[in-house]
């Protein structure tokens, strides 16, 4: 999953090339633009590490202030709960702000036929795969947080009706911990301090075992996932780098561009409203045009182009009568997994 930290990048380089074209020296830019030049490069990166920080301030105010162990047989449901649920959450919302989410399932109920075609269930499957591995990102990082502080693992373990676990947790040395094991977590019972911080410390060492193994899984997987995805890329090095910053370029232009024909259009039919005049004609891309470039990009050797729209603008023969002529397909999206990029996966922020 990317956070969309592009926009706010490109308002501070306009702004910079803006005062520099008026033959005004910047004041300070100079100095930030190694910053922003890093931060445009790594938006990707940083969109994750302020996910993850999100998630860990979220995860810390809960457990601070709402987070409360019943202390009574509702322990190992209220902390699998309070552990499982909020990361189930955030995975939902993950997948509400990609936008790749929307561009695939948008006007899907229209195309029930092809869902039983297996080259396109096949490839709708591999997009909401790519999809689900970037919208991980906030729930794993809500478990595996949640597991190295230990309070939700030490909750749900002491209410767990496990007759192993308990006679491995419990031995002579703590007589109260196989008939009273879920009070451990609440102070104030007839239980020994000694007993009760030595048996919760043994679970909470578990519990950030278990939490460094999930982070040591997930870097691991993604690495060796971007391994493979390099391994079989059918573009090399600095074409794929050059894809990536084209790809970026046209998203931003899209939306600025988008934004000023917007405002114009509506300009022109306020004013046409208020001064009780014809509106101005003006041009503006069909639906047909919308409903090409909104479909996903599919890749082939034999093609020079970089995205749905570049493929659209090259090889329609008529852009202000598209429906003349269906010169892009939109009913095969399976790409190389190397090029996931190209259909925006970002987040809405």
């Amino acid at each position: 999953m990317k956070v969309r930290l592009s926009s706010l990048i490109t308002e501070l380089r306009v702004s910079f090339h803006e005062q520099r074209a008026h033959g005004r020296q910047p004041a300070g830019m100079d100095k930030l633009k190694p910053l922003l030049s890093f931060t445009q490069k790594q938006q990707t990166n940083l969109g994750f590490g302020l996910i993850a920080l999100l998630t860990a301030g979220g995860e810390h105010v809960f457990s601070v202030f709402a987070f409360k162990c019943p202390c009574n047989d509702w322990n190992f449901i209220y902390g699998n709960v309070c552990l499982l649920v909020p990361a189930v959450s955030l995975l939902i919302l993950s997948y509400m702000l990609s936008n790749k989410t929307w561009k695939l399932f948008t006007g899907l109920c229209l195309r029930k036929s092809k869902l039983c075609r297996f080259n396109y269930a096949f490839g709708f499957l591999c997009v909401f795969l790519q999809i689900t591995v970037t919208a991980m990102v906030a729930p794993l990082s809500w478990i595996a947080i949640a597991l190295l502080k230990g309070v939700y693992f030490e909750c749900s373990m002491t209410g767990a009706n496990i007759t192993l676990f308990r006679s491995h947790l419990c031995n002579e040395k703590f007589p109260h911990c196989r008939t009273e094991l879920e009070k451990f977590p609440c102070e104030g019972t007839t239980i020994p301090q000694s007993e009760r911080t030595a048996v919760l410390s043994i679970i909470r060492a578990e519990s950030q075992v278990l939490g460094w193994i999930l982070i040591a899984s997930v870097m691991m997987f993604t690495f060796l996932l971007t391994c493979m995805a390099r391994c079989y890329s059918p573009i090399s090095y600095m074409q794929l780098r050059f894809w990536r910053m084209y790809t970026q370029k046209e998203s931003e232009f899209l939306d600025s561009y988008t934004a000023q024909h917007a405002e114009k259009l509506a300009k022109r039919n306020i004013t046409s409203f208020f001064e009780l005049t014809k509106p101005i004609p003006m041009k503006s891309p069909p639906r047909q045009a919308w409903q090409k470039i909104s479909s996903f990009y599919k890749f082939r050797s034999m093609d020079e182009y970089y995205s749905i729209l570049h493929k659209y603008v090259c090889t329609c023969e008529d852009l202000e009568n598209p429906a003349v002529r269906a010169s892009v397909k939109s009913d095969d999206f399976s790409n190389p997994a190397a090029l996931a990029f190209v259909d925006e996966g970002k987040l809405v922020m």
